[in-house]
C-alpha cells in the first residue's frame, strides 16, 4: 500500500511539472479548459477513479502472488503514468485557439470534442475497476479453495448427497423432491421405462383449481339459482335490443326507417328523380315492366287502374319488398326501404301516362278511395 501511495504521489508531481502554460505573449491568454468547472469536476472523477484503480490493482497483486506483483509493478508503472499524461495534459484536452474554428459546437461551455473524449476515458476507468473487482472475487475464491483443509471420502460422499438434495426456489415453489427421494415415491409402475411417481400437484395449480370451483359454485348460485345476475340468454337478448336501437336511431337520421306501414307517396322532384334512376337502370325493371312502365308479356302494366295486388303506395311497397308467389323477386335485399319508398313512388306517378304498346289491364280496380269491383281479373303472368 505504502508503494501504491509512493506511486501516485509521483504521478501527481509529473502531472503538474509537464502541465504546459500558454505564454502571455500578445496579451492575456484565450480562457482554457481547466476554467470550465464541468471539466475540473471531470478531471477530478479521473483521478480519483485512478486512485481507486491503482489501490485496486494493488491488492489484485496481493491476492495473487508476490513475484506476480513485482513482474506486473514492473510492467504496468509505465503505461499508467503514460495513460494519466494523456488524460490530465492540456495539449490533448486544450487546442490552439487560433487554429480552432470559432462557431465549434460546445457542450456546457465546453468543446463537444474534449467532452465527448472525457467521458469515454472516465467510462473506460469504469469498466476497468468493474472488471478488476471481478477479477480479485475470483482470486479470493481460488485462494480460498486452496487453503480449505482436505476432507475425507466420507464427507465428500455427504457434500456430494447434499448438493444432489439441494432444490431450486422452482422445486421448492412447486414441492418437488430431489432425485435421491425417488424411491420412496415409485408406484411400481413402469411402462417402457418410465417410471409413475407419487408427486402431488404444484401448490399454485392446487390453488388454482380451488379457486375455479369457489368461483363456478358462486356463478352457478347468481346466475342460474337466485337470478341476482342477467344469465347469457338475458344478456344477448339486451345485447340486441340495444344494437336494433342505435339501428333503428341510424336510419331515423338517415330517413330510412320506412316499411310497409308507414310509408308515404313522396311527391317531391328529388326523391321521383331518385326513384325514376332506380326504375329505369336495365337490371331491376325495365325487364319486366319496360322503362316507361307499360309492361310486356312478363310483367303487367304499371300506368292504367288495374293491379294484381293492391294500388296503394303501402300495397307498392309491400310488393316490391317482399316480391310475389308467382315469379317477382324480393328487393328488400337490394334497395334500402328509403330507395324502394321512391321507387314506390314514382311507380305511383306513372298512373294516366298511357305509353305505347301497353299491356291490357290486369287485376281489380283500384282507387284511391275504396276498392272498385273487379272488371277483369285474369292474370296471364306473374308480376304486379
Amino acid at each position: 500500500m505504502r508503494n501504491n501511495l509512493r506511486y501516485i504521489a509521483g504521478l501527481l508531481t509529473m502531472l503538474l511539472l509537464f502541465n504546459p502554460r500558454p505564454v502571455w505573449a500578445a496579451g492575456p491568454p484565450e480562457p482554457s479548459v481547466f476554467s470550465n468547472p464541468l471539466a475540473v469536476t471531470l478531471l477530478v472523477l479521473m483521478m480519483v477513479l485512478l486512485v481507486i484503480i491503482g489501490i485496486l490493482a494493488n491488492i489484485m497483486i496481493g491476492a495473487a502472488d508476490v513475484k506476480l506483483k513485482k513482474r506486473l509493478a514492473a510492467k504496468n508503472a509505465k503505461p499508467l503514468a503514460t495513460l494519466a499524461l494523456l488524460l490530465l495534459a492540456s495539449t490533448v484536452f486544450g487546442q490552439d485557439t487560433a487554429a480552432a474554428p470559432k462557431a465549434a459546437k460546445t457542450i456546457a461551455g465546453m468543446e463537444a470534442s474534449t467532452f465527448y473524449i472525457m467521458v469515454s476515458v472516465l467510462f473506460l476507468e469504469l469498466l476497468v475497476i468493474i472488471g478488476m473487482l471481478l477479477n480479485i472475487r475470483f482470486l479470493l475464491k481460488q485462494e480460498k479453495e486452496r487453503v480449505a483443509a482436505p476432507i475425507t471420502e466420507e464427507e465428500k460422499i455427504v457434500a456430494e448427497q447434499e448438493k444432489a438434495n439441494r432444490l431450486s426456489w422452482w422445486d421448492r415453489i412447486n414441492k418437488l423432491r430431489p432425485v435421491s427421494q425417488e424411491a420412496d415415491l415409485d408406484l411400481g409402475h413402469d411402462y417402457d421405462g418410465i417410471r409413475e411417481l407419487n408427486n402431488r400437484l404444484p401448490p399454485w395449480w392446487l390453488y388454482g383449481f380451488y379457486l375455479c370451483i369457489i368461483f363456478a359454485a358462486v356463478y352457478l348460485w347468481r346466475f342460474h339459482v337466485s337470478h341476482t345476475g342477467p344469465s347469457s340468454k338475458e344478456e344477448y337478448e339486451t345485447s340486441m335490443a340495444k344494437a336494433e336501437q342505435k339501428v333503428q336511431e341510424y336510419l331515423k337520421k338517415k330517413g330510412e326507417i320506412v316499411d310497409e306501414n308507414t310509408v308515404k307517396y313522396m311527391t317531391a322532384a328529388e326523391d321521383l328523380q331518385a326513384g325514376k334512376a332506380i326504375f329505369t337502370d336495365p337490371s331491376k325493371c325495365p325487364a319486366c315492366h319496360t322503362p316507361e312502365g307499360g309492361g310486356n308479356a312478363v310483367g303487367p302494366n304499371l300506368t292504367d287502374d288495374y293491379w294484381l295486388y293492391g294500388g296503394s303506395i303501402k300495397d307498392i311497397f309491400k310488393t316490391i319488398k317482399y316480391g310475389t308467389a308467382k315469379g317477382m323477386r324480393s328487393w328488400k335485399d337490394d334497395l334500402s326501404p328509403k330507395q324502394i319508398a321512391q321507387v314506390s313512388s314514382y311507380v305511383k306517378s306513372l298512373r294516366g301516362t298511357k305509353p305505347a304498346n301497353a299491356r291490357e289491364p290486369q287485376g281489380t280496380l283500384y282507387t284511391e278511395d275504396a276498392t272498385a269491383a273487379p272488371a277483369d281479373t285474369t292474370a296471364k303472368k306473374a308480376g304486379m
